[in-house]
């Protein structure tokens, strides 16, 4: 038996619970240390970094959740160690206003948690998917899953937005307590039972984790696929650590303002990935291939515009930019989603997991290794240049670039099939 609709649909629960904690670390806690308390963009960068970091171990989550037979556990010990991570991250904010030290070591080990916690509840969840649901469903599953991590992101950043102002920290504090204990809460109702649900699959053969990871980083594949998440990623996540201090640094937003911008920008990727579903899937129009392209092509535009927005004032209208951002975002990422789905339980069978977590090793490495740059860029540029709107719009025009080798590369390596056909590297 498979995944039904409803069980879909229940997973992409945890997925929204993911997204609602972690977007308060990349968002709201980023922007209140390098606006309210002064410290530079490279340290949030660092944490944000550590975390990202943290979770080249997902190949390991991914193994461990292929040999143990029981996904469920992964899942909720995950979200639980997420939780407390953000918890203590919200802690470690409120720690820096008394003592740099005390901030910094609290903040270390709670960004820790954090990636432990996506890494292994995370993998999990994409490997339970991927094994459990129909061949003829993975695409629609990875479109609802995401679609829902995205409203979560969206959903929280603007509710978060809307109650933080004025800022305190003890307000702070109860908004954490309460959006991390009910991702706890949501997850169990949502994932319990699902598993016991499904046809049993068989355990893969007994071998060290070592030599299950080089089992599938042989398959052409899977290689080549890694090598554009990582490339592509980079420039997904090089604006995350920085949109909203150049908001409020150039553009005057409270920190209320700041985060309803992220939720703003996260409502864009949803109507992305939603558009992308319709046509692609719906309508069958245009290949998944032209989809990541245009995405990327898009968005190397919208952050174009972002930066000349800077150099208007703090009266243009930087909203609209942003959310055309998340829409090209959402469009290129969503066609990646589908192909990474499908490919999954290509090669060698019941290493589900294992490639997985070998993407999503890639996707987080280029993540922390995309944030940390573009916070370094911004601190060194801001020095130089003694000026906020073209320190920050340097680093906008350099991420498009990116966005731009990401196109070519995907252009390259992508088969552009028929809507229907799975997004695949080519040999």
């Amino acid at each position: 038996m498979t995944l039904s609709w409803l069980s879909i649909a229940r997973l992409g629960l945890v997925q929204m619970c993911l997204g609602a904690i972690v977007v308060l670390t990349t968002s709201t806690l980023n922007r209140l240390m390098v606006v309210e308390l002064a410290l530079p963009a490279v340290l949030p960068g660092l944490l944000v970094a550590l975390h990202y970091g943290i979770q080249i171990t997902r190949p390991q989550w991914g193994f461990r959740s292929d040999t143990g037979g029981n996904r469920t556990v992964w899942i909720i010990g995950g979200m639980v160690a997420l939780a407390l991570g953000g918890l203590g991250a919200a802690l470690g904010v409120m720690a820096f206003a008394d003592s740099f030290a005390l901030g910094l070591t609290v903040s270390i080990v709670a960004y820790a948690l954090i990636g432990l916690g996506v890494g292994a509840s995370g993998t999990s969840l994409l490997a339970l998917l991927a094994t459990a649901t129909a061949p003829r469903r993975r695409a629609a599953a990875a479109t609802i899953t995401w679609l829902m991590m995205i409203a979560g992101i969206a959903i929280t950043a603007a509710t978060v937005g809307a109650f933080l102002d004025p800022y305190t920290p003890a307000l702070l504090l109860r908004i954490v307590v309460i959006v991390t204990g009910g991702a706890v809460l949501l997850t169990v109702l949502a994932v319990i039972g699902i598993e016991r649900g499904i046809e049993a699959r068989p355990e893969p053969e007994p071998v060290p984790f070592m030599d299950g990871l080089r089992e599938v980083w042989a398959e052409p594949r899977a290689r080549n696929f890694t090598l554009f998440v990582f490339l592509s990623m980079t420039a997904y996540f090089m604006q995350e650590l920085i949109l909203e201090p150049y908001a409020g640094l150039v553009f005057a937003f409270t920190p209320g303002q700041s985060t309803q911008l992220s939720g703003a920008q996260n409502g864009g990727v949803f109507l992305g990935m939603l558009t992308v579903g319709i046509a692609a899937t719906g309508l069958r129009v245009g290949s998944l291939r032209a989809w990541v392209v245009a995405g990327c092509l898009g968005s190397a535009a919208s952050l174009g515009l972002i930066a000349m927005l800077g150099q208007a004032g703090p009266a243009a209208p930087l909203i609209p930019a942003v959310v055309a951002l998340g829409v090209f975002n959402g469009m290129f990422a969503v066609a990646a989603i589908g192909a990474m789905m499908a490919l999954a339980s290509e090669g060698r069978e019941t290493r589900e997991g294992t490639r997985m977590g070998l993407w999503g090793a890639a996707q987080a490495i280029a993540a922390g290794f995309g944030g940390l740059a573009g916070a370094g860029a911004v601190d060194v540029l801001r020095r130089v240049l003694a000026d906020d709107a073209t320190a920050f719009g340097t680093v906008f025009v350099a991420e498009a670039a990116l966005f731009l080798a990401a196109a070519a590369l995907a252009a390259r390596i992508m088969e552009g099939r028929a809507p229907r056909a799975s997004l695949v590297p080519g040999e």
